[in-house]
């Protein structure tokens, strides 16, 4: 024992002394003076070595030479090539290729590093091609070309792996002079040093990656051979991945080009090799357990070896498989639980949230217990990661949602930062609302966790969430407490969202509303202006200030709570836009498209110029301008011509799609949709300067549209050179029904030629232009307009007019294909995100929202899912408004 302690002692000092840096305080004007000591006559390795190591120090910590310096510290360092010293000479190396020379001082030291280059001495060799290839341009690496072939073959493998690298390198810069030496990489690939065979089959495929064909016989022939470096053998795994995804697979026999040789792998000596082909394996797209298994199996075995490493990549790539696999890792779950008290917490959580995505419904009650004395071990970052897998299992697993809702609650009472709290109650607010039994459990840990909440964001976000679910519960006097609780003790931002939230439960629950007035009627007497103005808004609503509540409250009522099928966005942008005026602001106006514009920086100075304004902007170019929504806009345009008022509100307007390719005539049009009539709008701009077109006007054959019926057309007087301009055409068509149709279009007119001197006009000629065809979708009647919470969107529009059915989409590739196929054809919002498809997904859901001609509410389930031959099938449900449009939904996607 007297042994040990001395030498503790000594490791606790070195512990003390771990952040010193030799380093610290240098500058580098005084290494620069003591860069003079190159110069001096007797040189001393020792010190020279030294001042370099201070140079590159300077250099890597992004210290600037100036380009006098630069040069002055270069030729102080080629006169240490004298010095026969093998350390200082390594150095010498070293500080040229990090000081990059310009050309002209390359060819001071080229020829001490040629020189070099055919020292007897390796360690010169491999080094001084190395600098040559860093800092030698294209004129001069010709002269050196042959050398490196050489060293390419050398029998040293340093100054073989040496030319290799510099060959990688020089490939982005130079890459015809890297091509030439292919059959010395070749046979380099053929080296029996690991390194050497590393090196070569890295630049061999470097210089065949944009050839296919030269890389699948590169991997074929290698495949087929012996590789002998554990290194290339990884590299050539990876390179045989590559060329799996580039080959379609058999879809007859199912057979995988080159399976056999990954699996082939897994009985490799190195473990290193053995793990790459696993991953490899894991990792094709559209792997079936039969392929897994082998991989499976192997990864079981690194669970439990003695070295971290091998542990960790493990797990780690078992985590991965899980997401798509979890059946084909359930036979690893006992190997797996041993991990959880890994001294790696990284292994740890890895091992954890595995075991939560493959564990059935019998262990979730025993794991919950391990992960609870696990929890106060990690980090934030590494709790996040367990809460997103327990949310998931308790998807899964809908009737254990009391034992992961309390463990849930318990951790959220527990310390921890602004992230981790919000990762748990964001899957608290999911599992409530997929969860229907979950619901009075989860608001009650969620009434628990305010009343010693230290962050403002999610006291609002679960106040507002109390306030939409807590007036549906059986009893929602309980929760009245705990919102009062808020206005009491909380800050300003917390008060304001608590009055709101009390609201709601006076205005949809009325037994309480009397005492939630008197409760609001407190709150008047805040000392926050924001909280008096909202508690005097509801008590307003809420008949607190009024005798009685007739039809005009009730409209106030539902104006208030009831959600808001506008986005603010857009709201903004007309509130900024209108105008004061006799005329009062009209909510229905304002569109209810999700993509807006950016908000105009003025506003004309009256209602006329306004509307004046917008005439000319979109008839300067045939698109809004900035700040009004393109249906309003459009809007005033159309009212601007007499045969058009009589055709009601219009419903919708497409982006412009264009009808000619570049050409001396751009035209693009606009599809108006009304309840009875389509009009395009087609935008003409001439761009020929020697020429004017006159009467011009669209033909439009409608006879691929046999329900169409044209009723109106205006074309052109003129066409000046680049003066953009428009012509209508409108066609009638029975109301508040969808149909579909193609329209051929030409561009008839006559074309006068323009002297340049004189600007005189010419006599002119009937001429016309062949257009692209127009088409008339589905798509076009439908409105893009987002819900913010679509399951309440689903359950208020009832199911009167419901209808479900199934189809089949045939073979696609993957299933985020076939959910965009159906997004464009319906024209419809994706909402919450849905419209994103995880990788390898098997099954997905995505929601749909918009409205039909007419202003009807359509809301569409997609429930998509796809077999091993990539077969696609989907269940479609639809609610609206209108038995005709629900019907009109399926009609469209049996038709597609």
């Amino acid at each position: 024992m007297a042994l040990i302690q001395p030498a503790t002692k000594k490791d606790d000092d070195r512990d003390d002394e771990a952040e010193y840096s030799p380093f610290t305080g240098i500058e580098k004007g005084a290494v620069l003076q003591e860069a003079r000591v190159f110069n001096d006559p007797q040189l001393d390795p020792r010190r020279c070595a030294q001042v370099i190591t201070k140079l590159l120090y300077l250099l890597n910590q992004g210290e600037t030479f100036t380009k006098i310096e630069a040069t002055e510290v270069f030729f102080a360092v080629t006169k240490l090539f004298q010095s026969k010293d093998v350390s200082l000479r390594r150095m010498v190396y070293l500080i040229i290729k990090e000081l990059s020379p310009s050309s002209d001082e390359v060819i001071i030291v080229t020829s001490s590093l040629m020189k070099d280059m055919n020292s007897k001495t390796d360690l010169f060799r491999a080094n001084a091609i190395r600098v040559l290839c860093r800092i030698t341009e294209g004129a001069l690496l010709g002269q050196i070309e042959r050398y490196i072939k050489q060293a390419l073959v050398d029998k040293n493998p340093v100054v073989a792996s040496a030319a290799l690298v510099s060959g990688i390198h020089l490939l982005q810069t130079n890459p015809e002079i890297v091509k030439r030496w292919s059959n010395e990489v070749q046979d380099a690939v053929q080296s029996r040093a690991s390194l050497v065979q590393f090196h070569a089959l890295a630049l061999l495929h470097q210089i065949r990656q944009n050839d296919r064909l030269a890389v699948s016989k590169l991997v074929t022939s290698l495949t087929r051979g012996n590789v002998r470096s554990p290194l290339a053998q990884c590299l050539l795994i990876r390179y045989t991945s590559q060329v799996i995804k580039e080959t379609a697979s058999n879809t007859q026999t199912g057979d995988r080009p080159f399976y056999d040789f990954l699996e082939g792998c897994l009985r490799h000596k190195t473990e290193m090799v053995i793990f790459e082909a696993a991953r490899a394996i894991t990792e094709l797209s559209g792997v079936n357990s039969r392929e897994l298994t082998p991989a499976i199996t192997v990864l079981q075995l690194f669970l439990s070896s003695s070295k971290p490493v091998l542990r960790f990549a493990a797990v780690r790539t078992l985590n991965k498989v899980a997401m798509s696999h979890p059946l084909a890792v359930t036979n690893c779950n006992i190997d797996m639980e041993s991990l959880i008290s890994d001294q790696n917490r990284s292994i740890a959580t890895l091992a954890i949230t595995t075991l939560l995505k493959t564990g059935n419904e019998s262990s979730v009650d025993r794991l919950m217990k391990q992960i609870t004395n696990f929890m106060s071990d990690i980090a934030d970052e590494f709790k996040i990661v367990v809460v997103d897998a327990i949310r998931s299992l308790c998807l899964k697993f809908p009737q254990k949602y009391r034992t992961l809702m309390n463990f849930l609650s318990n951790i959220l009472r527990e310390e921890g930062g602004f992230e981790y709290k919000k990762a748990i109650v964001d899957s608290i607010l999911i599992l409530i609302k997929e969860i229907p039994d979950a619901k009075e459990s989860g608001l009650s840990h969620l009434c628990e966790f305010i009343e010693d909440c230290e962050f403002t964001y999610l006291s609002t976000q679960i106040l507002h969430f109390l306030g939409n679910e807590g007036p549906k519960t059986n009893d929602p006097s309980k929760y009245i407490r705990y919102i009062y609780n808020r206005v009491i003790l909380e800050n300003a931002t917390v008060r304001a969202s608590a009055v709101s939230a009390l609201s709601k439960f006076g205005a949809f629950v009325d037994t309480l509303k009397p005492r939630i007035l008197v409760l609001l009627r407190r709150c008047l007497y805040d000392s926050d202006d924001e909280v008096r103005d909202r508690a005097t808004l509801y008590l307003s609503v809420l008949g607190g200030n009024a005798v009685d509540s007739g039809e005009d409250n009730v409209e106030s009522k539902n104006f208030v709570f009831q959600t808001l099928d506008i986005p603010l966005a857009n709201l903004e942008a007309s509130l900024q836009a209108y105008e004061a005026s006799e005329i009062p602001f009209d909510l229905s106006s304002v569109p209810k498209d999700v993509r807006t514009q950016p908000l105009m920086e003025k506003k004309a100075s009256g209602a006329k110029k306004a509307g004046k304004d917008l005439v000319q902007a979109v008839t300067a170019n045939g698109a809004p301008p900035l700040g009004v929504g393109a249906v309003a806009s459009y809007e005033i345009l159309l009212s601007s011509i007499p045969e058009l008022t009589n055709f009601g509100k219009l419903f919708k307007s497409s982006s412009p799609l264009a009808l000619t390719e570049e050409t001396e005539y751009e035209v693009n049009v606009v599809k108006h949709i009304y309840s009875g009539h389509v009009v395009f709008q087609y935008n003409c701009t001439n761009t020929i300067p020697e020429q004017v077109l006159e009467n011009v006007y669209i033909v439009v054959d409608a006879s691929g549209a046999e329900d169409f019926r044209e009723v109106f057309s205006k074309p052109l007087q003129s066409m000046p050179y680049n003066s953009p301009a428009q012509a209508f055409v409108a066609f009638a068509k029975p109301e508040g029904v969808y149909l579909t149709g193609k329209f051929a279009n030409t561009l008839r007119f006559v074309v006068k030629e323009v002297d340049k001197d004189t600007g005189e006009v010419e006599e002119g000629v009937e001429d016309e232009y062949q257009l692209e065809d127009l088409e008339v979708t589905p798509a076009d009647y439908f409105l893009k307009t987002g819900v913010s919470n679509f399951r309440n969107a689903w359950e208020s529009l009832g199911a009167d007019f419901e209808r479900i059915d199934e189809y089949g989409l045939g073979l696609k590739e993957n299933l985020s294909d076939a959910v965009q196929a159906v997004i464009d054809i319906l024209g419809l919002q994706p909402c919450e995100g849905t419209e994103l498809v995880p990788s390898n997904s098997r099954s997905h859901t995505c929601l749909l929202a918009g409205r039909f001609i007419g202003n009807f509410q359509v809301l569409v389930r997609l429930s998509f899912g796809i077999d091993p031959q990539k077969q696609v099938a989907m269940k479609l449900a639809v609610r609206s408004e209108d038995q005709y449009i629900s019907d009109a939904i399926h009609e469209i996607i049996a038709n597609a």
